[in-house]
């Protein structure tokens, strides 16, 4: 069992399905929080006092790092994917302790969504075992890997935070290091160094997300410093991981391009030959919506300073049918190729997976 946080995680209430005690793992968690208060609830989606419910907003940061809720994944769907990775897991969490406003997470549940763990973990990975299987070999290389599949399996949660929680994520690093013709990946803003001790044998690939300091200081709210995770990308590629980075997201606002240089700098001091070797990035600008936006107002409105910029913005409607804003395309796109020039200026053997 991985390390617990105090500070991030401080479980007093615990919401449950039904069925979660049926499971080794459910059972494990409910023991690893003697003290907290247990609520059964018929779905992880149907808990009315967390999700939809705007009062919540006034105790965003104290029901992410009380709050736990515990659930049965029910889809083992693994979905097609076009950028970063070949398919998107089934998820073994949803929610984050983390509180970042520009996260697209509090979306799905509505506000604070706090962190929730799915505790069928052997069939979530059975499923994917399956469909690696299925795939065979990789005969022609894709912009996710020349060689193998890679599965997405944190499009919803802080995988390295969910390591707090339960050993999902070991598990997870486990079934990929076992399987000869895959790899899983996932981004993250804490740094846990317990994953250290998992041995993944370069079957897992960890983005660090980054953004100039200031600015992080600013929006990654309850996440570890730019300098600890860039610190520890050495040490993660030597105990075995695929390190990448992920530059997302990309924000603008005045000298934007100086502050992302002084990273650039800090990332090219500091990273070793092996760490460069194998340095891929992703980047991404940021998309906001209104709704969010909205609620952010009332709990971190400087924030909203710099992610909300209605002169700078156009309607987007996300993949899944969502109305989002993002940067006015035609101011856009000359954005991505000052970034991608100053990244290869500095850094010339990071390549760049993508960038959007």
């Amino acid at each position: 069992m991985l390390t617990k946080t105090d500070h991030l995680l401080n479980i007093d209430t615990i919401y449950l399905e039904p069925e979660v005690p049926a499971y080794e793992r459910g059972r494990e968690i409910l023991a690893r929080y003697p003290d907290a208060q247990h609520i059964e609830v018929p779905s992880h989606w149907q808990i009315p006092e967390l999700h939809g419910n705007a009062g919540l907003v006034e105790d965003w940061i104290k029901i992410k790092r009380t709050v736990l809720v515990l659930g049965v994944k029910k889809s083992q769907t693994c979905t097609p994917y076009e950028r970063g990775a070949d398919f998107i897991a089934p998820s073994q969490a949803n929610g984050c302790t983390l509180s970042c406003p520009y996260c697209y997470v509090p979306r799905r549940k509505g506000f604070a969504n706090p962190i929730t763990t799915f505790v069928n973990i052997e069939q979530i990975c059975r499923s994917i075992q399956r469909h690696a299987g299925k795939q065979g070999w990789k005969l022609e290389p894709t912009q996710a890997d020349p060689r193998l599949w890679v599965y997405e399996i944190g499009t919803n949660s802080d995988c390295a935070v969910d390591a707090l929680i339960s050993d999902n994520i070991p598990d997870m690093i486990g079934l990929f290091r076992d399987t000869l013709n895959a790899k899983m990946t996932f981004a993250t803003k804490y740094v846990n160094r317990d994953l250290l001790n998992c041995d993944p044998q370069r079957r897992t690939r960890l983005r660090f997300s980054l953004m100039p300091d200031s600015m992080s200081r600013l929006l990654d709210v309850r996440t570890s410093p730019i300098s600890e995770r860039i610190g520890a990308i050495n040490d993660f590629v030597e105990a075995g991981y695929e390190v990448n980075l992920s530059f997302g997201p990309v924000i603008f606002y005045d000298n934007w391009l100086t502050a992302y240089a002084e990273l650039f700098q800090q990332i090219d001091d500091t990273i070793s030959p092996a760490a460069r070797a194998q340095l891929a990035a992703e980047v991404i600008f940021l998309t906001h919506n209104e709704a969010l936006h909205e609620v952010n107002l009332r709990w971190h409105p400087k924030a909203e300073a710099v992610l909300w910029q209605p002169s700078l913005q156009e309607t987007k409607i996300s993949g899944t049918g969502g109305e989002n804003v993002r940067y006015r395309l035609n101011i856009k796109r000359g954005m991505v190729d000052q970034f991608c020039t100053l990244l290869k200026q500095h850094m010339p053997y990071c390549h760049i997976r993508y960038a959007f």
